[in-house]
Order: C-alpha cells, then sequence, then structure tokens
C-alpha cells in the first residue's frame, strides 16, 4: 500500500471516503465534512484486553502532521503488542493527580497553616525563608523528584554559618515534603535523612541534651489542666500526651501508624527506619496510652494522630505552638518547656523512683554506647518494662 502523502492529504474533498496512511496498520485521515485538505487521524485496532474494535483519534490534520500521526500511531501498535490498550493507558494516565511542584506545594502547605497562627509575621517568615533559601534552588522541581541531595544542597550554604536559620529551613521542607507523602505525591520524606550528607553542626550535641524540660514533679498538674485525658478533641493535646506517657520521641509519635499498633498485646513497635538508632523499638503501652488510641479509631485509616485540617502527619510546630500557648514551665529559666524535654523528665522521674539506668535506657530507645556492654544486651527488656511504664502513667494522670 502506497504511503499517504502531505500533496493528497491537502487536496482531500470534504465527506470523502477516508485515506489509509500505508505505514501503519489501521491509521487513516477521516475528511473534514466541510473543509477541503482537513480531517482527523483515527487508529482502528483491537483492544488486546476487550478483544472489542477500537477507535483512537491522534488530532487533527494538518495541526498533526503524517509523521507526527505515524510516530504517535506507532507507539500505540508498541503498547497493543505488549498487551495495553492505548485508550484506557491513556484514561488512566489523566486520572492520576498531577505531582505539584515544591514552590506550588509550600505555598498550598502555608496557606492551610495559616489560619491557625496567631501572629501574622511568623506566618510569613515561614514562607519567605522557603523563598529566600528553597525556591531559587528547588522550587520548581516535582515532589516526587526531589531526593536528599537536593536539601542538603538547599542547607549546606547555610549549614555552619547560620545554623538556627538552617535548622528552620530544614524543618518547614519537612513539613512541605510530609504533606506530599500524605497526599501520595512521593513516597518518602527525604529530610529524614539529609544529616547524613551534612557536617556536624557546633554544639549540636549539646543542644539536644539540654532542651527546657518541665519537672516531673509538675507533670500530673499540667495533664489536668491542658490534656484532657485521653478524651481531647485537640489532636495536639492527644499527641503531646501519648508522647508524654510513652517518652517517645515527637516524630515517632506524629507518623505513627495503625500498622505498628497491637491493642490486644498492649504494644507498639516502631519500625528501625523511624527510629534515630535505626532499631526496632518496642512500646508497652499502659493503660491511659490504649486509652487515647482507643479514642482515636476511625480518626483515618493509616495515621493514628493526623491533622485535622489536612489529614497530614502533625507537624512538630503545632506542639511547640501548643506548649508556648498555655505556658508549659520548663527548667530553664525563661524558657518554655519543649515536647523532647519530657524524656528528660521521664528520666529523672526514674532515677528518683530508683528505677535502673539500664531499665530507663531501654525506654528511651537509646543506643548502648560501650560495644563490649551492647554485645551482651540481647533483650530489650519488654516485660520489665511493662510495669515502668504503667507506674510512669500512674504519675502522669495523678494530678
Amino acid at each position: 500500500m502506497a504511503l499517504l502523502t502531505d500533496t493528497k492529504a491537502r487536496s482531500v474533498k470534504p465527506g470523502s471516503t477516508p485515506l489509509a496512511h500505508g505505514g501503519i496498520t489501521g491509521l487513516t485521515l477521516h475528511p473534514s465534512p466541510s473543509q477541503k485538505g482537513q480531517g482527523k487521524w483515527v487508529l482502528r485496532y483491537v483492544s488486546p484486553i476487550t478483544k472489542k474494535r477500537r477507535n483512537a483519534g491522534l488530532g487533527s490534520y494538518p495541526d498533526v502532521g503524517l509523521a507526527e500521526a505515524a510516530r504517535q500511531a506507532r507507539f500505540m501498535r508498541e503498547q497493543i503488542a505488549h498487551g495495553q490498550d492505548p485508550l484506557e493507558v491513556k484514561a488512566n494516565e489523566a486520572a492520576k493527580p498531577s505531582i505539584p511542584s515544591l514552590r506550588n506545594a509550600a505555598e498550598t502547605l502555608h496557606k492551610e497553616l495559616a489560619p491557625g497562627w496567631k501572629n501574622a509575621k511568623h506566618a510569613q517568615q515561614w514562607i519567605n525563608t522557603l523563598t529566600e533559601y528553597a525556591f531559587p534552588l528547588i522550587g520548581a522541581m516535582p515532589l516526587d523528584q526531589i531526593q536528599p541531595r537536593h536539601i542538603a544542597d538547599v542547607l549546606r550554604p547555610i549549614w555552619l554559618a547560620k545554623a538556627e536559620t538552617s535548622g528552620r529551613v530544614k524543618q518547614r521542607l519537612h513539613a512541605v515534603m510530609a504533606w506530599g507523602w500524605a497526599h501520595g505525591f512521593c513516597q518518602s520524606n527525604p529530610v529524614d535523612v539529609v544529616g547524613h550528607l551534612l557536617p556536624l553542626q557546633p554544639g549540636k550535641t549539646v543542644r539536644t541534651q539540654h532542651q527546657p524540660a518541665m519537672p516531673w514533679s509538675l507533670i500530673p498538674e499540667f495533664a489536668v489542666e491542658h490534656l484532657q485525658l485521653p478524651h481531647s478533641f485537640d489532636v495536639s493535646r492527644q499527641v503531646l500526651a501519648f508522647l508524654i506517657l510513652t517518652a517517645a520521641r515527637s516524630g515517632e509519635v506524629r507518623h505513627m501508624t495503625w500498622s505498628e499498633v497491637d491493642l490486644d498485646s498492649k504494644l507498639w513497635t516502631v519500625p528501625a527506619e523511624r527510629m534515630k538508632a535505626k532499631q526496632i523499638h518496642r512500646v508497652p503501652l499502659s493503660k491511659p496510652a490504649v486509652a487515647i488510641l482507643k479514642h482515636q479509631r476511625g480518626q483515618h485509616d493509616t495515621l493514628v494522630f493526623p491533622s485535622v485540617r489536612d489529614r497530614a502527619p502533625l507537624s512538630d510546630m503545632a506542639l511547640t505552638a501548643l506548649l508556648r500557648r498555655v505556658g508549659a514551665v520548663s527548667d530553664v529559666v525563661g524558657r518554655t518547656a519543649t515536647a523532647h524535654g519530657f524524656r528528660s523528665s521521664f528520666r529523672d522521674w526514674c532515677s528518683e523512683k530508683g528505677y535502673s539506668r539500664d531499665l530507663a535506657e531501654r525506654a528511651l530507645a537509646h543506643a548502648v554506647q560501650n560495644k563490649v556492654e551492647a554485645a551482651y544486651h540481647r533483650t530489650d527488656l519488654l516485660e520489665q518494662r511493662r510495669p515502668l511504664m504503667q507506674a510512669w502513667a500512674d504519675h502522669v494522670t495523678s494530678g
């Protein structure tokens, strides 16, 4: 069969018989019913799935020329040869949500978070920080293409010179990527591991060891006044209460999923990839902790503590804002207690109540630094930690 030429296509009469392309089986040009030299491309094929004859439109002639029509039709024929129906593939692709860029995602998240900020200046600083440091480098990148190295490229110029600023940028990038993960736009949060690509910041260890902590003796009164255990309707209070009861880190609780929970065994198993030491951590659940989880059932299919606003993991800033709002006292003059500081409160309580160092350190999931000592630790002392965590819960709820 001779190939269709542009000369013949341009002279085709309105309403005449369709012209075969000649180069691709089933590809024809259907003349326009009213305009000379115009028409539409159609590929006729048999679906490998339904075994029924189908017609796929490839565009209008002359906007889509002979060569382009042949290219599209050839690609479709390859799909058919591999058992795919081109029209079904196209429909499925159209149904997929488009992946937003980092800038678009950040601006969307900023609008969602803004109503919760009482300080308009802080709300503006949140987006301004990303505009200045992140958007010029990775603002146009789709969320699913952003890797830890890209985050590191953003942070590296300010990581040591502007440590406090870099911390804010990192935290805000983490919130944006967590939003993207929760909405199915990416499969992980690259900010979680970016620390492995950057040098240790001076004084970092000192700062993390001395975060303002609430004295353990004041926690029962604080719990009664501000946490409303276990039936608070404020997810921030639920997260903070569960964090205190389990002595867990903020991120471990905020990203907690139902697949990690066994209510029958009263056990929460945090996977290694979500732990600071990259080791599985089992947390025995006290009665108040179980009550909180039962209260949260039905809120979300995956997350235990979803944000009410966007159903994504709660941001760390939400806990900080809560503690500042209620004026949570700490052992540092002029500073509000931090969420992480409650781990120190728990550790001090353990020491005061005579619990062994080993048991307390296991409860906090601290890695054993001494290699010889670590070699003899073959158990996480789960059953011994059950009465410890219940006693701690009894203290927290004794106000």
